[in-house]
């Protein structure tokens, strides 16, 4: 069987890890993949640093295609990604989650007649303001194998007219929805001790054996309205007057910090020793960071579940989440970006932190499913 896998930013390189990885110590008679990366993220920083960290064989295809509107991205990817299939000719067509690439490898596949597996399939914020959520029901809506992480997400695809009882062999017009696990969870599992041992970030940025909170933000509805930039950071700088704040900042949001603060929060950040503004960190790193931080505070879908892999809790900068069962297990709480509520979620957290975590996102083993399950359909 041949694949096309199609990846563009961070999370989805990191994604891609765990197929590959299963590809390759158990699936390397059966399936050959190839690679194609749109170039979405083309810093080295966001990009390059997890195939040379994670073992992800180095692509067959970079359309580097880079940063640009969202119709002329997707436009580009849509052309690039067609003319591999046509050359290719694969059994099916890759693809993860929500991004620009994932719409643009959804319509050029489909198009054409290449059946696609979409892997996160299901996941629903409800906000159709969200660029993400346009692309991962459009992707949903192409595919023929739609393997989603959670329960809910399998409960979102049902509620659409997915039919859970369809059989195979299954096509686009009779898809194959399944509840299998995270490949995210894979990963977490499997590199948490490599992260242990080839990370040194703790003992680099002086953080060893102390209590901090994790912040990563990059949401653009975060980072391009100042109103709530600045509400986040003055939340921010609230927190850090009782423990370290360590923020590995998205390059996007970097560059909007001097424009969308005002002077006096840009300044009080600017000399505070207790924020900690670090470059994006690797995978690894970030592991690592998650697992001994004593909160984790986000605007990223990936890093919610990430801390809820390390038993942390976690407050979420957003409107809403597609991971909703975190929530409702206590483990995380929905804030926005509202000064108020990301310091009360604080403060009740650092009182009350949560104590169950019960285990929703499978057994480690997604990819290996997704393989078997790609094999007896294609």
């Amino acid at each position: 069987m041949k694949i096309v896998t199609v990846i563009g930013a961070r999370p989805q390189i990191i994604k891609a890890a765990a197929l590959s990885r299963a590809i390759s110590q158990h699936f390397s008679k059966e399936v050959h993949e190839v690679i194609v990366h749109t170039g979405q993220h083309y810093d080295n920083n966001m990009s390059q640093v997890f195939f040379d960290e994670l073992g992800v064989p180095q692509p067959d295809y970079n359309m580097g295609v880079g940063s640009a509107p969202h119709g002329v991205q997707t436009a580009r990817m849509i052309e690039g990604i067609e003319e591999i299939l046509l050359k290719e000719k694969p059994d099916c067509l890759v693809l993860y989650g929500d991004t620009n690439s994932t719409l643009a490898g959804a319509i050029a596949a489909s198009k054409i007649h290449v059946p696609i597996v979409h892997i996160e399939a299901g996941l629903r914020s409800f906000n159709k303001s969200m660029p993400e959520e346009i692309n991962r029901i459009c992707c949903d809506h192409c595919s023929t194998l739609l393997f989603s992480p959670t329960a809910t997400g399998f409960k979102n695809l049902v509620n659409e007219g997915f039919n859970p009882n369809n059989k195979k062999k299954f096509t686009a017009d009779n898809p194959g929805i399944y509840h299998c696990g995270d490949v995210m969870y894979d990963n977490s599992k499997y590199f948490a001790t490599i992260a242990d041992q080839k990370s040194d970030i703790l003992e680099r940025e002086r953080l060893k054996g102390k209590g901090y909170v994790l912040c990563t933000i990059h949401r653009d509805n975060n980072t391009d309205q100042p109103e709530r930039l600045n509400a986040i950071f003055s939340a921010l700088l609230k927190i850090a007057a009782e423990k370290t704040v360590v923020l590995p900042l998205h390059p996007r949001t970097s560059k909007l910090l001097n424009t969308n603060l005002k002077k006096d929060i840009f300044d009080k950040l600017s000399n505070n020793p207790n924020i900690r503004i670090l470059p994006p960190a690797s995978f690894l790193d970030m592991i690592v960071l998650e697992r001994h931080a004593d909160m984790v505070v986000t605007d990223s879908g990936g890093v919610q579940k990430e801390a809820y892999f390390f038993q942390k809790p976690c407050l979420i900068m957003r409107s809403e989440t597609e991971w909703k069962e975190i929530v409702d297990c206590g483990a995380a709480v929905i804030t926005d970006a509202d000064e108020q509520k990301i310091l009360k979620a604080y403060r009740n957290f650092t009182d009350n932190p949560p104590h169950s975590y019960p285990e929703i996102f499978g057994d480690g083993h997604a990819a290996e499913f997704i393989c078997k399950e790609m094999l007896e359909n294609f």
